[in-house]
């Protein structure tokens, strides 16, 4: 590399999205780059000319380590979808206008399916003006959702963490018998895949059960059956704990949190906001059994765990990163670096490239013959797939008693 590159960070944050941007960083600038910019949110700020010198603010080794372990996006995310060209041919033209004025040669974009969509888009208009930028999507997401590669950077840490909370708040519902019992819902994030309601499975352990229920959107959810699940489980046990994905729906489409209140919220890729679901559940049982219940929304705590980062998430999250920069660099674009997984046992992976045409606006969701009969519970085929991904820690750096992290490099401020 011998010009500017610039990167930006779109979507959801992660546990891991800043190793994948530490991974670019290091990647481009042993590979020769002059500089390295980053946007402040994403697309979004590039078209505010909102960007800054990542050099400033990576100054040295331990800035590299402890941005490895910061949660959320270092460089700010957004929501910004791109139009269609022929929508808005002004606002390309002024895009590539702002990289031409910044000697960029390649752009890269850390995000998930909405982000994909995104590299597609500039990548193809690209082609259309002659343009040599290099355009490669770095995968993010705790949702595992993401076409083609196996896994996603995110969703190791995800998992741990949510696998990690499940088993604690299993420990803490049965610590005390109510005489009528208790029903605990814990929900997680995923409006069309579990992946990662899934991984509360991985709260059964040798010395520890797991969740009585679990519940991922890709099958339709029966209120009546779940009442007769929970309350067959009510004459066995005191306390029991259903775990369900925010996204869970009835069959004609009807999402479980819209049975409850409900909010209207869009965001701009026309995304319902999910959030109740839980909620619901614990009131409807605790009407139907005259019993206690409770909810739990993990709701953002599950991908800004960075004290529970997998070492495993956080080493592949920088390599990936690193070969994202490869790819530009060997004149690819209009690609998405992907995981391979080579071996599940002993667990080895690989990284490759793949066509982002391929993946943009795909979603992958868990197989259905990885979850049982009654859809209910999940079987040990995915319990095999996620625990590889969870293994190994990252120990945070400590001062006074709390996780150090990078400072970022933006304000939250409103401007006037």
């Amino acid at each position: 590399m011998k010009r500017n590159v610039i990167v930006g960070q779109s979507g959801g944050p992660t546990a891991a999205i800043n190793s994948s941007l530490a991974g670019i960083y290091v990647a481009a600038k042993e590979r020769g780059a002059a500089k390295v910019y980053g946007m402040i949110h994403g697309v979004q700020g590039l078209l505010e000319e909102t960007y800054v010198d990542l050099s400033a603010h990576l100054k040295n080794d331990l800035d590299i380590e402890i941005l490895k372990r910061t949660p959320s996006a270092f460089l700010g995310s957004c929501r910004f979808k791109l139009p269609e060209v022929h929508k808005d041919k002004e606002l390309y033209d002024k895009l590539f206008a702002i990289l031409e004025k910044l000697d960029i040669e390649a752009f890269f974009y850390i995000g998930g399916n909405d982000s994909m969509d995104t590299i597609k888009k500039l990548a193809d208009y690209a082609l259309v003006i002659g343009s040599d930028i290099k355009f490669v999507g770095c995968p993010k997401t705790v949702d595992n959702d993401l076409a083609v590669t196996d896994h996603t950077p995110g969703y190791g840490s995800a998992a741990k963490y949510i696998g990690t909370s499940v088993k604690e708040a299993i420990r803490d519902a049965s610590s005390i018998e109510l005489k009528k019992g208790q029903v605990t819902v814990i929900e997680i994030m995923g409006r069309n895949a579990g992946w990662l309601t899934g991984a509360a499975a991985l709260a059964g352990t040798e010395e520890a059960e797991g969740p009585d229920l679990i519940y991922l959107p890709e099958v339709a959810f029966d209120l009546e059956a779940f009442k007769k699940k929970v309350g067959a489980l009510l004459k066995e046990k005191y306390s029991v704990v259903v775990c369900v994905s925010e996204g869970i729906h009835t069959a004609d489409g009807t999402y479980v949190c819209e049975l409850g209140a409900s909010t209207d919220y869009v965001d701009a890729f026309g995304h319902k906001q999910l959030s109740g679901t839980a909620s619901y559940l614990a009131s409807y049982c605790a009407g139907e059994f005259d019993c206690k219940a409770r909810s739990i929304e993990l709701s953002t705590l599950q991908r800004a765990g960075a004290h529970l980062q997998s070492e495993v998430d956080i080493l592949e999250s920088f390599q990936v990163g690193g070969a994202a920069v490869k790819a530009a660099d060997e004149g690819d674009s209009g690609k998405m670096a992907v995981y391979v997984r080579v071996s599940n046992d002993p667990y080895q992976f690989a990284t490759a490239v793949h066509d982002v045409h391929k993946i943009a606006n795909e979603e992958k969701v868990v197989p259905r013959e990885w979850i049982n009969g009654d859809g209910d519970y999940v079987k040990q085929e995915f319990i095999d797939y996620v625990t590889p991904l969870i293994q190994g820690e990252v120990e945070p750096i400590f001062v006074n008693g709390i996780p150090r992290h990078l400072p970022k490099p933006f304000t939250t401020a409103k401007t006037v």
